[in-house]
């Protein structure tokens, strides 16, 4: 009843103009936390049609389901525990980005069992204090990683590090980063390693910040969309609609409550319509009060608490009856509101909108390669997704 409609010709589109602003360098599509929650798989096909050479990912599994799907291009991960078994990631070769010393001796071992080198990316931590070497750290990392790779144990890939603040030119944190970068790169190629690639750069710097794009960008959330710098549009194209359908509506009068706590009492005779979407399909209970969707193309409000499957929403005399399509979130070209506006209810970003849909909702997938809208689960009903998509 609740499905995602994930519009693969938008993702195309994204790449292509994240491949343009690029302006030479290589492209990374991030596929983390399922494609951001539009599928993995279907996602990381689109853009290596359309201009990417590279997925990145965080864990293994999600690694492995590129590799298990069929998918050859380079996978960069880049989070793991230095003790985790990583055979399996050497033997589907995937890259590894290591930020310390351990983690290298940990990979270096693993390759000494396979009889098999480990591509790695080594990550300088240049002021975002999460992942990668800091600089006291940096010159013992490269000494090791020269000592392994002479020993056939390694191959250095990349030399990469992560911005904090992209989205704005004028930050003096973004010009320290970049000092600091330029600092670990000169070691780098200083230590034996002059020509891994290079890269620096998300979505927002991908964009407009030419001096981060160096070897290879890694754009993420703009894969998607969602424009990543505040107060400007470079033309993406949301690719998520989420959507549901109403399965009740009832007339009431006013004194009337709604929901959990009565948080939400009807003022005047009004209709209510139920909608099968609630926070374990990823409505976040705090849009509460502020939140709406679209119904026959115009805006409506949820009221009431929101439940973990359901919720309710206002349709005021609307002529509204079970079976009528819900836009929850949508491009806004009609009107619907957008993930943006989701993300500014809930006072958080589009990211955690997105990564939030929760695995019940079907992912429908049309545009691109599909030909027809398919879906990626099985569905309950084999005609789902394509008798609930509008045309």
């Amino acid at each position: 009843m609740t499905r995602a409609i994930v519009d693969l010709d938008a993702i195309g589109h994204n790449t292509r103009l994240l491949h343009r602003a690029a302006a030479g360098a290589r492209l990374m599509a991030v596929v983390k936390a399922n494609g951001f929650g539009h599928g993995s798989v279907e996602v990381a096909r689109a853009a290596l049609a359309s201009g990417a050479s590279w997925l990145g990912v965080t864990s293994l599994p999600e690694a492995m389901e590129l590799r298990a799907a069929g998918i050859r291009a380079p996978i960069l991960m880049w989070l793991f525990a230095p003790d985790d078994i990583l055979e399996t990631a050497l033997l589907s070769d995937i890259d590894l980005s290591v930020s310390a010393v351990r983690t290298l001796e940990s990979l270096a071992r693993a390759a000494g069992r396979l009889g098999r080198p480990a591509a790695v990316h080594l990550k300088a931590d240049t002021g975002l204090s999460r992942g990668g070497a800091t600089a006291d750290d940096w010159p013992h990392l490269l000494t090791v990683a020269a000592k392994l790779r002479a020993a056939g144990l390694i191959t250095v890939r990349g030399v990469w590090s992560h911005l904090a603040n992209a989205e704005h030119p004028d930050d003096p944190g973004l010009h320290r980063q970049l000092i600091a970068f330029g600092h670990a790169r000169a070691e780098a190629a200083a230590a034996g390693f002059p020509g891994p690639l290079t890269h620096l750069a998300n979505s927002a710097a991908t964009l407009h910040l030419p001096q981060t794009r160096f070897d290879l960008v890694r754009p993420g959330i703009a894969v998607y969309g969602v424009e990543p710098v505040p107060g400007r549009s470079f033309g993406l194209r949301p690719a998520m609609t989420l959507e549901s359908t109403v399965i009740l509506t009832k007339r009431v009068g006013p004194g009337t409550g709604v929901s959990y706590g009565h948080d939400h009492v009807v003022t005047r005779e009004t209709t209510l319509a139920l909608v099968p979407a609630g926070y374990a399909d990823g409505v976040p209970r705090r849009v509460a009060g502020r939140a709406e969707v679209a119904i026959h193309g115009r805006r409506v409000p949820i009221v009431g608490r929101i439940a973990m499957d359901q919720v309710v929403v206002d349709v005021g005399d609307l002529p509204v009856r079970a079976g009528d399509r819900v836009v929850l979130f949508g491009p806004g070209d009609e009107g619907e509101p957008t993930v943006a506006d989701w993300a500014r209810w809930a006072e958080t970003n589009p990211h955690e909108i997105l990564t939030g849909v929760g695995p019940r909702v079907r992912r429908c997938h049309r545009g691109f390669s599909a030909g027809s809208t398919i879906s990626t689960r099985s569905p309950s009903r084999p005609d789902e997704c394509a008798a609930m998509t509008p045309s």
